[in-house]
């Protein structure tokens, strides 16, 4: 059977399995988060909440879907495929992943992607094997009924150097995914990723439809990678306006916390604020809840920015 046609059957399958859960089969890429009418609002649980429990082997990354749903009451979900390293092209396991988020009535949206590669490298060959490294993660996208895969934007320092090659590998990302129904999205991640003017100039420049981004409220160090000490990073972008800037082309919303006030609150971030600028965009898909603070526990930080969430939104209607 031919890749594409097992694919296909195997999501149809899948959603025919779970024909009682409160998750329906629809286009995945169809783009849901526009609309001129206010909606409710909808939260998801990105799995890097939970990525030291996961890591450690206290919470097994396999249950990620019931734990979003049992613990917090999220039926949304975003994975994180540094959890799934060695599954990347195991079918069988995608399609159970699938029949187990369907089975508590959890929609998966997208999947994070790591650790595959610069896609903004100037080398011909190695810009290819980045790209085609994320090929399996497409198709297990696909699998699971996620809409995206979100990718890194990293590579060349020079940004000359740095805009062909990224403009080059996401116009065969995007081309390869599209005809799975995925959407490619770019996350601000650091370093260029995280310059608002110049992703939206690519985004433009490539013009693909399944091609867009995943702003996040945090990670808008300019001098270094997501992920590098606080210490490192030397030169920021306005948050306010990088997420402003990225959201007319999102096909959903990080909402990055970090430590909390007295009344709540974040510390680094103003989501009244921040929450404003979403609901005035016109974005109406799920506001994706990543704790990543070091105070709270990871439970205590997921259900504190869900409180934090849901009482700035309820603030502005």
């Amino acid at each position: 059977m031919k890749r594409r046609v097992f694919l296909k059957k195997a999501a149809w399958s899948a959603c025919a399995l779970s024909a009682t859960s409160l998750v329906t089969c629809s286009s995945n890429s169809s783009d849901h988060t526009r609309g001129k009418e206010m909606t409710a609002l909808q939260l998801s649980l990105a799995q890097w909440s939970l990525h030291r429990q996961f890591t450690d082997g206290h919470l097994d990354p396999n249950d990620f879907a019931s734990i979003a749903i049992n613990t917090y009451g999220i039926n949304a979900v975003e994975y994180v495929n540094q959890f799934y390293a060695d599954s990347g092209e195991d079918e069988k396991f995608w399609i159970t992943m699938k029949e187990r988020a369907d089975s508590v009535g959890v929609n998966s949206l997208l999947i994070m992607v790591d650790d595959e590669g610069d896609l903004g490298i100037a080398n011909d060959l190695e810009r290819k094997e980045s790209v085609e490294n994320h090929y399996k993660w497409v198709n297990a996208a696909k699998m699971l009924g996620c809409h995206s895969i979100r990718v890194n934007a990293f590579g060349e320092s020079d940004k000359t150097l740095f805009r062909s090659a990224i403009i080059d590998s996401m116009g065969q990302l995007s081309d390869y995914a599209a005809k799975e129904n995925i959407n490619i999205i770019i996350e601000n991640h650091g370093l260029y990723s995280s310059d608002g003017k110049l992703i939206t100039e690519i985004i433009e420049q490539v013009n693909k439809p399944n091609f867009g981004t995943l702003p996040d409220f945090g990670n808008w160090c300019l001098s270094a990678k997501w992920g590098s000490t606080q210490g490192d990073c030397s030169e920021a972008y306005d948050r306010y306006q990088g997420v402003s800037e990225l959201l007319p082309f999102a096909k959903g919303v990080s909402a990055k916390s970090y430590d909390f006030n007295e009344k709540g609150e974040d510390t680094k971030i103003d989501y009244f604020k921040m929450l404003e600028i979403v609901k005035k965009s016109g974005y109406r898909g799920h506001i994706g809840i990543e704790y990543e603070g070091e105070v709270l526990s990871e439970h205590e930080g997921i259900l504190a920015t869900k409180v934090l969430i849901e009482k700035a939104w309820k603030s502005l209607e």
